[in-house]
């Protein structure tokens, strides 16, 4: 036995048994409670773009309009450490079920919700038909921060939960899979969007009751995922901690005590994939339907239907490359694909050419973004030593999530805003191609700091998930 800050870690019994089933179990509930998280996100991103100006914030100009609607979606982000640090001490210290089970009901009970929302004016679709007022925004607003304090532990959970049922070997593909819930839930919003605008070609969508619809339908993932989740066993990692009384009373404490290293090399792995998402999903498809640039369609949902179709490929490969060739390479491969393509991508946006732009978004995302989501999950998990991991990994994650992924689409409809206004308005050819450069530097900025953090990190591929020691602190490591 050795010793670590002071606790004893004594020689464990034979690993709590993990059968197939067991493994079949934590793999669905894993992906259901991604797929309703990022169906939320996709939802969310696709609303801010398209629809939530006019219904909850009607008296501003489109520009503002637009700007005020994704600091709705900011919020959501900004809230996220908090729900990672509250929901993240609860899953070290009783157990990572308990925490999955809660987050679940919070992130899609309130997405539930947003679909019976009065809006600001009324519409035929309200059931208030004078219009709330300011309330309309005021809940939106609440609800969003709801459901940002719930999605703020629920990936951590998942990708933790995974990681340490996974076989050693094969941690990185396991751990991968939750992450197809990801495209699922992509999938799924942007399919109903597509099919909301088609339906509705003659009157705009924001006059119906449509638009609630897919945020109603969070209801059936919702019961699904809780379903699962409640026959799911504790995680072996877990069990084994209570068994050799290893786990701390306080976990933030802990954390920020013995952990700030390990905290700023997370935060930096996940700015290129974060940002990168919230960027291709929610900015690009503002940017090339806005004024400054006028594509028309459901540009943004069909790019996110061909973009995570093809994450769908590429994440469970990366989970495979990453058992094969180290956490590092993989990782690091995958951010120098964005950094580098970033310019190109953007440049190709700003010509408001309908198939150029499904092409490059599902590059960007698909390759890039989703390359790092696929051997991310036990890469972060693997970071952490066992008592602070859930905690870890929750505040690694939503801190890198407000500093990139939140804020940039509000900054990018700034940018896009101030082209506008600069090139005199929207009549003005052209005017989206003087936007598309600050968000393209903004992007490899992002790439950059990713790539540049990989070099700080140990390879952590098949490090024991029972160590109470953060990969950085162990020795035996390579860099």
């Amino acid at each position: 036995m050795h010793t670590n800050d002071g606790v004893t870690i004594k020689n464990h019994t034979a690993d709590p048994q993990v059968t197939k089933a067991d493994l079949r179990r934590a793999a669905w509930a894993s992906s259901l409670g991604s797929a309703l998280e990022y169906y939320d996100f996709a939802l969310y991103s696709l609303a801010s773009a398209l629809i939530f100006s006019p219904l909850f914030f009607p008296n501003s100009n489109p520009a503002t309009g637009l700007i005020l609607s994704f600091g709705t979606y900011f919020l959501g982000f900004a809230i996220r450490p908090l729900g990672g640090i509250i929901f993240g001490r609860l899953g070290d210290k009783i157990g990572r079920k308990f925490v999955l089970l809660a987050t679940i009901v919070l992130m899609g009970g309130s997405s539930t919700l947003i679909g019976v929302l009065p809006t600001y004016n009324g519409s035929s679709g309200d059931w208030y038909s004078a219009g709330a007022g300011i309330w309309a925004p005021v809940l939106l607003i609440a609800l969003r921060l709801l459901q940002g304090l719930g999605a703020g532990a629920e990936m951590a959970g998942a990708s933790i939960l995974m990681t340490e049922y996974a076989p050693r070997k094969e941690r990185g593909f396991y751990a991968s899979l939750p992450f197809m819930g990801v495209q699922i839930g992509t999938v799924v919003a942007a399919l109903v969007y597509f099919l909301m605008f088609n339906a509705n070609q003659n009157t705009a969508i924001t006059e119906t009751w449509l638009w609630r619809v897919p945020f109603l339908a969070s209801v059936l993932i919702l019961g699904v995922a809780i379903f699962i989740r409640m026959s799911l066993k504790e995680s072996p990692t877990f069990q084994k901690l209570e068994a050799h009384e290893q786990i701390v009373d306080k976990p933030l404490t802990t954390l920020l005590k013995n952990s700030r290293p390990t905290l700023l090399r997370g935060i930096g792995l996940r700015l290129a994939e974060n940002g990168t998402s919230s960027i291709y999903q929610a900015l690009a498809v503002a940017y090339v339907t806005s004024q400054a640039v006028g594509v028309t369609g459901p540009i943004g949902a069909l790019s996110l239907v061909f973009a995570a179709s093809l994450g769908s490929i590429v994440v469970p490969i990366a989970g495979k490359l990453s058992d094969r060739f180290g956490r590092v390479k993989t990782y690091r491969s995958f951010a120098l694909f964005q950094l580098v393509a970033a310019f190109p991508i953007w440049y190709v946006l700003s010509l408001g050419d309908t198939v150029l732009t499904i092409v490059v978004v599902s590059l960007a995302l698909g390759i890039g973004t989703w390359g790092m989501f696929g051997s991310q999950s036990a890469f972060m998990s693997e970071l952490f030593g066992a008592r602070q991991r859930y905690l870890g990994v929750s505040v690694a994650r939503e801190v890198s999530a407000v500093i990139s992924g939140g804020i940039a689409p509000m900054i990018g409809a700034a940018i896009i805003a101030a082209v506008i206004s600069a090139d005199g308005g929207p009549e003005v050819t052209g005017a989206g191609l003087g936007a598309w450069i600050p968000i393209a530097a903004y992007t490899a900025v992002l790439s950059l700091i990713t790539v540049i953090s990989t070099f700080f990190i140990p390879e952590t591929r098949g490090r024991s998930l029972d160590d109470l020691r953060d990969a950085v602190d162990d020795p035996t490591l390579a860099s």
